[in-house]
């Protein structure tokens, strides 16, 4: 059996804006790009689908013919993505020249060894022509090879910038700090990942401070299309062999990829021929293959007959083969072209199939930005296509101790993974302070009554898709470190906050749990840990900024999924919630959004859904490892003790009715007793 938990479910305009072009042929996000074209170093973020390689066609474009550079090198992880940089007629949509690379300098195409690509990096160096296409590996032995002054006045732009790491191990980050530190290159980044590579950072803070940013959000993307108009994110546990149950998500009318779990996952059965074998017995019919595509024909009960890509075939032949077919240009408006794609290790970043209606993924991914990357394949724009979904199905913990740990694990993670969804998938949130100088901004809809200047407002702007929200006594960033945070990176804030185990076993599963802990004490040694450089005081604006952004998104879900009976919710049911939330509180201010429990929804979800008797060995497990008070989160008590005294004018205390004050005081005798024990030796 197969239990489904209902998936967020966000419902958007469709006002066709972010697909419209300028006089340029710019679509929108291409334009905010073009805006910042003068930036040395420039990092976009920006999601699958909305045209990242084209905007970066008409920067590099600019850098050469106005700003002095004398080559664009173009880095992608992998050969495939190289035909994203394609020639592209530019001046037929109203650019002022066209893009062209000499073919030989596509190194992506080039049917030679590494040796000769890196040979080939340095003739293009030396030639008269501007733009070389390589993977991150040929430029990384090519800067090896070289030299970075080699490289002096080019743009180097490095494609899906989340492989990057600032990791000492990593080459690329290696390479990308030393031309940063020389100052003699021009870089523009791009990602579709707003998680960077989980837990690493991709470059180190004061590197990462020289860039500007240009940010595209998913919601503005999804806003803006013409066709999709739906997005429903859902995880699903089975028990048993997920090749039994798999037709209980996989409708076989919605064009799906099915990518299923690693050999080395627990969902694997190990045989993942076989694996595909049985998913298409379950499907139909096995007719033929297709003599032409390499395409599996397998005909339904109804008659239909099913069109399906392999890309787990080990027969390196076939595999090209039926790759090959996928990548036909002459095939990509056909709808009907090919149903489904079972794939394992492929058809992930820069994989374009529009006609994607559900992307279903089998196992947990360890890689977050490997979800947000999964779940781009499903969110093209594509003419009929109303709705799209992403799946993750996952093994419901067995009975056996070992494996229930490890189903635990996976479930933390798919939770975590889900809430980080949500966030990428909401409106963006601008906090500001209520003072007695508040005022309504401009652009921003506050609702029935309008502005009111006797309490925290929301403002909403549907063009950009931002929030306007008003917290009494909120802390403000003071260094332009902070601000950038604050305003660019707090969902990297809020994937460490939900990815700390400690944190997320404890929301869900501690029945004790004085929700502050989480809030200010984990949310705070997370972000101290992150950012050791900001002071006392910025460190503490990040946390507030980040646990308001979490909080408020999961109580706008609550309100949203009970407005709507439960089923998912829409878009402005999403705003609605942030509002109908704002309003019901008697005054929004950051204590009360530090009394949340960021987890508590997730919870409830889970309740609905896992069998009672696997959520009871889960919460088991959890209670079983739960610690005591560590000497450092006594400290962090003992420090938020300190400041309550200012405040209050007394010290906390432990017969105090209200939880966080008893908690502060505990921390305080905690470290009381650890002096004294230290004392006595």
């Amino acid at each position: 059996m197969t239990n489904s938990v209902p998936s967020v479910s966000v419902t958007y305009a469709q006002n066709g804006t972010s697909t419209k072009s300028n006089e340029l042929g710019m679509r929108p996000m291409q334009e905010r790009a073009y805006e910042k074209r003068g930036e040395q170093y420039l990092l976009i973020k920006s999601p699958p689908a909305s045209g990242k390689s084209r905007a970066l066609m008409f920067i590099a474009l600019d850098k050469i013919q106005n700003q002095g550079l004398r080559k664009a090198i173009i880095t992608v992880p992998e050969k495939s993505i190289g035909s994203s940089f394609a020639d592209e007629p530019l001046s037929k949509f109203g650019f002022w020249t066209d893009w062209q690379v000499v073919p030989k300098w596509n190194l992506c195409n080039a049917p030679v060894g590494d040796e000769g690509k890196i040979r080939a990096v340095k003739t293009f160096l030396d030639s008269e022509d501007s733009v070389l296409v390589a993977t991150h590996a040929t430029f990384r032995f090519a800067v090896d090879k070289f030299g970075i002054e080699t490289f002096d006045d080019c743009l180097i732009a490095v494609d899906e910038f989340h492989h990057v790491s600032a990791n000492p191990e990593n080459k690329l980050g290696a390479q990308l700090a030393e031309l940063i530190a020389r100052d003699k290159v021009h870089i523009v980044a791009m990602t579709g990942s707003y998680f960077r590579g989980d837990a690493e950072p991709v470059l180190m803070p004061h590197d990462e401070a020289r860039f500007e940013t240009v940010t595209y959000t998913y919601y503005e993307q999804l806003n803006g299309y013409k066709h999709l108009k739906t997005l429903d994110i859902g995880y699903y546990f089975y028990a048993g062999s997920y090749s039994d149950d798999i037709l209980k998500v996989l409708d076989p009318d919605e064009k799906t990829i099915i990518h299923i779990p690693s050999v080395n996952s627990r969902e694997s059965t190990k045989d993942k021929i076989r694996e595909v074998e049985h998913i298409i017995e379950e499907l139909g019919e096995w007719q033929g293959t297709d003599p032409a595509t390499g395409f599996q024909l397998v005909k339904r009960v109804d008659g239909r007959v099913l069109r399906i890509a392999d890309l787990v075939d080990d027969d390196a032949a076939k595999r090209d083969k039926v790759s090959a077919a996928l990548k036909d240009a002459a095939q990509n408006n056909n709808r009907d072209h090919v149903d489904v794609i079972i794939a394992l290790g492929m058809a992930k970043e820069g994989f374009d199939w529009i006609w994607c209606e559900h992307a279903l993924t089998v196992g947990y991914r360890s890689s977050l930005t490997e979800i947000v990357q999964i779940i781009g394949r499903a969110t093209r724009d594509a003419e009929g296509k109303t709705r799209a979904r992403f799946t993750n199905l996952i093994a419901e913990p067995d009975a056996s101790e070992e494996a229930v740990t490890e189903a635990v694990n996976d479930t933390l993670k798919a939770i975590a993974a889900s809430l980080l969804m949500e966030q990428v998938l909401a409106p963006r949130f601008n906090f500001t302070p209520k003072s007695a100088n508040s005022g309504p901004q401009e652009g921003f809809d506050y609702g029935e009554g309008g502005y009111d200047k006797n309490k925290g407002n929301v403002g909403f702007n549907e063009e950009s898709g931002q929030f306007q929200i008003e917290i009494k006594g909120l802390a403000e960033p003071k260094t332009k470190d902070a601000e950038r945070i604050c305003q660019e990176d707090l969902n990297e804030v809020i994937t460490a906050f939900a990815q700390d185990k400690a944190a997320i076993e404890r929301g869900l599963f501690d029945e004790e749990l004085v929700p502050e802990e989480l809030t200010q004490v984990r949310m705070g040694k997370i972000i101290k840990d992150k950012y050791p450089d900001l002071d006392d005081h910025d460190q503490e604006a990040v946390r507030q900024h980040a646990i308001a952004a979490l909080n408020l998104t999961q109580k706008a879900k609550e309100a949203a999924l009970k407005d709507d009976g439960g089923g998912g919710a829409g878009s402005n049911a999403l705003i609605e919630g942030v509002r109908k939330f704002a309003m019901d509180v008697r005054e929004l201010d950051i204590d009360l959004i530090d009394r949340i429990n960021p987890f508590s929804e997730a919870y409830a979800i889970l309740a609905k859904t896992m069998s009672e008797e696997s959520l009871k060995q889960v919460a088991t497990v959890i209670s079983a490892k739960k610690v005591q008070l560590t000497p450092e989160e006594a400290r962090d008590l003992t420090k938020r003790a300190l400041k309550f005294k200012q405040e209050r004018g007394r010290r906390p205390s432990i017969m105090s009715p209200d939880a966080w004050e008893k908690r502060m005081a505990e921390g305080v005798a905690f470290l009381d007793r650890m002096k004294r024990e230290a004392a006595n030796g």
